[in-house]
C-alpha cells in the first residue's frame, strides 16, 4: 500500500543548486514542484527542472528573491500548500515565515516565534546558558562605551565581536589588544547595520585555534528532538566554511556524545520544529561552547544524508505536514565518512576575488558514493548578481582517508570551462598533509595559506594541456584533422 505524499505541491522561495536539490526530493515524492526566478534567470537549470516557474519583479535578482510578499502570493496563486526555503535568501526571516502561515501554506521549517528567538545572537545565547549549554564569557555593549572596555578587559584578550542579527562573517572582527576595541566595535556595528539593519554587537572570549563543530538536529514541535550526529566545519576562509565533513575529524567519543546532546538540549527546550543545526566552537583542551543556531537547511546537510543514508529534505517535508520524526534516535547509525568541497566563482591567487564568465563546457564528475549538487548548464553566465558558490562536490568513503581519496580523484575529473573556479585549490587543500592527519581548526586556511598557493606552471606543461584541453572539444578535432565537404564525399581523389 502507497503512502500518500504529504503535499501535493510546493513552492521553492531559492534558486539555484539548493532548488534544484529541493526539486530532486519533491519529484521522488510525486510532489509538484513550483519555481520562482527572476527575468534573468529564465533559462536557468531550477526552473527548467520546476513542474511550473513564475517570474519574481524587482529591480535586481537579490531584490526579487527577498520580496516576501510576492512570493507567497505566487504560492497562493500556484495553488501551492507549502512553500520551502531552502538557505539563503528568506529562510530565516522570522517576518516571512509568518507571511506564509497567514497566508494559510505550510513553511517548511520552525516557526515565526523560534526563528525570531534563535535568529538574534544575544536572546539566543540567553537562552541556551539558561538551559544549561555552555557558552563562552560575553559583554554586550549598553551605550556606556567606557563600562563596556572595562567588562570587555575583565574577559581578557583576545575577544570576537559580532552582530547580534549576523551570519556569514558579516560583522566579526578579532580584537587582541584593548587599544582596538572600542574602534573594532564601531565598525562591527557600522557593518551589522549595514547588512542586517540592526547595528547590535557583542563580544566574547575568543578561542585560539578552535574547531567548528556543529549538530543536526530534528524537531516534532513538541519538544521531541534527534541527532544525526555531528559535522566539521572548521576549514573556513574569513568565517566562510570551505570544507565540511562528517563525523567530525578524531572526535573522543564522550566528546561527541556531550556535544550531540547539549544540541538536542538546546533544540528541545525551545520545542524546535523541523530541521536545524546547532553550532559549537571546540577549544584545543576539549571545553566547548554555543555558537548559534541556523533554523534551516544548511549547505553542508549532503554529508550528514550520506553517512546517515537519510533524505534531510523528505524528512523537513514529513515533519511539515505533521507526520512526526522519521525515526527513533537509537536507529540513528553512522556508516563511513562524507566530505563536501564548495565549488566558486573566485580567483584564489588574487585574494579570491569573485569571477564571472559563461560556462563554456561543463562535464561533472559521477559515481555511486558521489554528489555534484548544483544548478549549472553549459552556456550559462555566471554574473556577480548571486554568492559566488557554483556548486557542492560530495563525496563517501569507508574511512576519512577513503573519502579524500575520492574527493581529489572527482576534482580532478570535474571539467568546468569558461570561468575561474577555485577547484584546483580545493585540490591542494584535501591533499595537504595537516588535512590528511585531521589537524583541522577555523585557521587552518590561514596557517597553511603558503602551501595551497599555487605553483605557476611551466610554458611547455601549460600548452600541453591546453592542447589536451582543446582536443576534447568534438569542435575542435573537427575543424584541425576532418576533412571539409565537398572534398570529404569526393573519397581519396585529388586534382
Amino acid at each position: 500500500m502507497s503512502v500518500p505524499p504529504p503535499f501535493r505541491k510546493v513552492l521553492i522561495a531559492n534558486r539555484g543548486e539548493i532548488a534544484c536539490r529541493i526539486i530532486r526530493t519533491l519529484h521522488k515524492l510525486g510532489i509538484a514542484a513550483v519555481a520562482v526566478h527572476h527575468a534573468s534567470e529564465r533559462r536557468a537549470r531550477h526552473v527548467r527542472e520546476a513542474d511550473e516557474a513564475w517570474e519574481l519583479a524587482g529591480p535586481t535578482p537579490v531584490a526579487a528573491h527577498l520580496d516576501g510578499g510576492q512570493i507567497v502570493e505566487i504560492a497562493r496563486r500556484a495553488g501551492a500548500e507549502a512553500v520551502h526555503p531552502g538557505y539563503g535568501f528568506l529562510s530565516e526571516n522570522a517576518g516571512f515565515a509568518r507571511q506564509v502561515a497567514e497566508a494559510g501554506l505550510v513553511f517548511v521549517g520552525p516557526d515565526a516565534e523560534t526563528i525570531h528567538l534563535m535568529g538574534d545572537k544575544i536572546r539566543a545565547r540567553d537562552f541556551a546558558a539558561a538551559h544549561g549549554v555552555p557558552v563562552a564569557p560575553s559583554v554586550t555593549p549598553t551605550g556606556d562605551l567606557a563600562a563596556f572596555v572595562a567588562e570587555a578587559e575583565a574577559i581578557g584578550f583576545p575577544l570576537l565581536i559580532k552582530a547580534a542579527a549576523g551570519g556569514g562573517g558579516k560583522g566579526m572582527s578579532i580584537v587582541r589588544h584593548r587599544g582596538e576595541l572600542a574602534e573594532r566595535a564601531r565598525v562591527a556595528a557600522s557593518e551589522a547595520e549595514r547588512y542586517f539593519s540592526d547595528g547590535r554587537v557583542y563580544a566574547e572570549l575568543y578561542v585560539e585555534r578552535p574547531r567548528h563543530i556543529e549538530v543536526q538536529v530534528l524537531g516534532d514541535g513538541q519538544g521531541g528532538v534527534l541527532h544525526l550526529y555531528e559535522r566539521e566545519c572548521s576549514v573556513q576562509r574569513r568565517f566562510q566554511k570551505i570544507v565540511e565533513e562528517a563525523p567530525a575529524a578524531s572526535l573522543p567519543a564522550a566528546l561527541r556524545e556531550e556535544i550531540c546532546a547539549a544540541a538536542v538540549r538546546l533544540a528541545s527546550a525551545a520545542r524546535y520544529r523541523n530541521a536545524g543545526t546547532v553550532e559549537f566552537i571546540l577549544a584545543p583542551d576539549g571545553r566547548f561552547f554555543f555558537l548559534e543556531m541556523n533554523t534551516r537547511l544548511q549547505v553542508e546537510h549532503p554529508v550528514t544524508e550520506m553517512v546517515t543514508g537519510l533524505d534531510l529534505v523528505k524528512a523537513q517535508l514529513e515533519i511539515a505536514a505533521g507526520g512526526g520524526l522519521p525515526l527513533a534516535q537509537e536507529q540513528v547509525a553512522l556508516t563511513g565518512h562524507a566530505i563536501e568541497c564548495r565549488l566558486c566563482a573566485e580567483d584564489p591567487e588574487r585574494d579570491f576575488l569573485p569571477e564571472t564568465g559563461r560556462i563554456l563546457a561543463l562535464d561533472e564528475p559521477a559515481g555511486p558514493a558521489l554528489r555534484f549538487e548544483s544548478g549549472l548548464l553549459e552556456g550559462q553566465a555566471v554574473t556577480s548578481d548571486f554568492d559566488p558558490m557554483l556548486a557542492k562536490l560530495v563525496v563517501h568513503g569507508g574511512d576519512r582517508a577513503a573519502a579524500i581519496e575520492a574527493g581529489l580523484a572527482a576534482l580532478d575529473r570535474l571539467v568546468l570551462l569558461g570561468v575561474g573556479t577555485n577547484q584546483d585549490y580545493l585540490s591542494r587543500l584535501l591533499g595537504h598533509p595537516a588535512f590528511r592527519a585531521g589537524r583541522l581548526h577555523t585557521g587552518f586556511v590561514a596557517e597553511h595559506a603558503g602551501d595551497l598557493a599555487a605553483v605557476p606552471p611551466e610554458a611547455a606543461l601549460r600548452d600541453a594541456a591546453l592542447v589536451a584541453a582543446a582536443l576534447g572539444f568534438r569542435e575542435f578535432r573537427a575543424l584541425a584533422f576532418e576533412t571539409p565537404e565537398p572534398y570529404a564525399s569526393m573519397g581519396g581523389w585529388r586534382n
